[in-house]
């Protein structure tokens, strides 16, 4: 995994606005629309890639994704490459939105969250096309082929947000159900990291699960149960190299209360029990900017690299490159400049066809963050 000895790195979550032949394509596909045309929508999504990671290197980012243009969501693209998943399942809202019923009713009936169709497991979970796999490798070895000496990324759910948003009714436990997933897992984590990209696991069922999945349970329940998460995760990359896969974990990208948040300190000290090499989190919006101080008084692994989002991913303010800079010095200083990567607090495309942030103010948040990463750089290096 890249990192530096003389500069602040950049990155991003993965996710990025899908242009609108991409979003129109991937419903078309969801809803089996008898006029998809799969080859010609093969051909936009490869075409929009390369756009995708042109762009990211023309905004002066290090660390580069494919946007995720061929998914419809980060965690429900696993029902078009895995066998068992069938119909829909009920939604279960945020516990934090549930205090607040006028603003979840509001939310609703003003498409401010999305309604996709989320299968259930309803049979035995297996790899049953590995095409779309396939496809993502090829389209990214391409784009970053044409960008140049980049490294790249590719995201991939982790087992226990699979579980989150597409319930068990198959398994007799929920372990069986884990097992199962992390077993159909691990090709794609050992394929994505054999053709040379990062893996980077989606995770943020240690977050959000907690208001969510978890939200009746006890808080010593609640851990228990994404150390489960944690250990069928683990087992799926038991052949991936550590220093190969960084985690994104998260609160929920979505603009609310947020004050049911698990605190950060039981959520990252859930996340550094998984077999990774860096952790991504939410470290920009109000509910979450403060929990830096954590640092303070509690030693990072040898063997981990930080990546704190240091724009928000829910608000159209484009960050002043000065406060981008005032953050990741404050982690620096805390955990030493060469183990901290900056990035974002979550994907700016989470799910097609919705966001919060107008596509190209994105793209500015992202420049702000490439500016804010160079003050920094030159006020830890360069000025000493």
């Amino acid at each position: 995994m890249k990192t530096s000895t003389d500069r602040i790195l950049t990155t991003h979550v993965g996710s990025l606005p899908r242009p609108a032949a991409v979003a129109d394509g991937l419903f078309a596909r969801e809803g089996e629309d008898p006029a998809f045309d799969a080859a010609a929508f093969e051909a936009v999504v490869a075409e929009a890639v390369s756009t995708a990671v042109a762009r990211q290197v023309e905004t002066g980012l290090d660390v580069v994704s494919d946007g995720e243009m061929s998914k419809i969501s980060y965690a429900t693209y696993v029902k078009d490459r895995l066998s068992g998943f069938g119909g829909d399942s009920p939604r279960r809202a945020p516990q934090d939105l549930e205090q607040f019923p006028g603003f979840l009713a509001r939310q609703a009936s003003g498409g401010g969250t999305p309604t996709y169709r989320r299968p259930m497991c309803v049979g035995p979970i297996a790899v049953r096309d590995d095409g779309p796999l396939n496809a993502d490798i090829a389209n990214m070895a391409a784009a970053a082929g044409r960008a140049g000496p980049v490294e790249a990324f590719l995201n991939a759910a982790s087992p226990g947000v699979i579980a989150l948003f597409q319930p068990n009714g198959h398994y007799p436990t929920q372990d069986a159900y884990l097992a199962a997933l992390s077993e159909a897992m691990r090709s794609e984590y050992e394929a994505i990291v054999g053709a040379g990209f990062v893996l980077q696991i989606d995770s943020p069922d240690l977050g959000v699960g907690r208001h969510m999945m978890f939200k009746d349970l006890p808080e010593a329940d609640y851990v228990r149960a994404c150390e489960g998460h944690l250990e069928a995760l683990n087992a799926a990359l038991a052949n991936v190299p550590r220093d190969r896969v960084r985690m994104h974990v998260c609160w929920g990208n979505y603009e609310g209360p947020h004050h049911c948040d698990a605190p950060f300190e039981t959520v990252f000290n859930l996340a550094r029990r998984a077999k990774v090499g860096a952790i991504l989190f939410e470290a920009a919006n109000p509910r979450h900017a403060h929990e830096w101080i954590w640092f303070q008084d509690n030693d990072l692994p040898d063997d981990l690299v930080i990546i704190p989002g240091v724009i928000d991913s829910t608000t159209n303010f484009i960050e002043q490159p000065e406060l981008v800079a005032q953050r990741i010095e404050r982690y620096a200083h805390l955990v030493g400049r060469e183990r901290v990567l900056a990035g974002a607090d979550c994907g700016f495309g989470t799910f097609a066809g919705f966001g919060p942030v107008d596509p190209e103010i994105a793209w500015a948040k992202l420049g702000a963050l490439v500016k804010g990463a160079a003050i920094a750089s030159d006020r830890l290096w360069k000025s000493r």
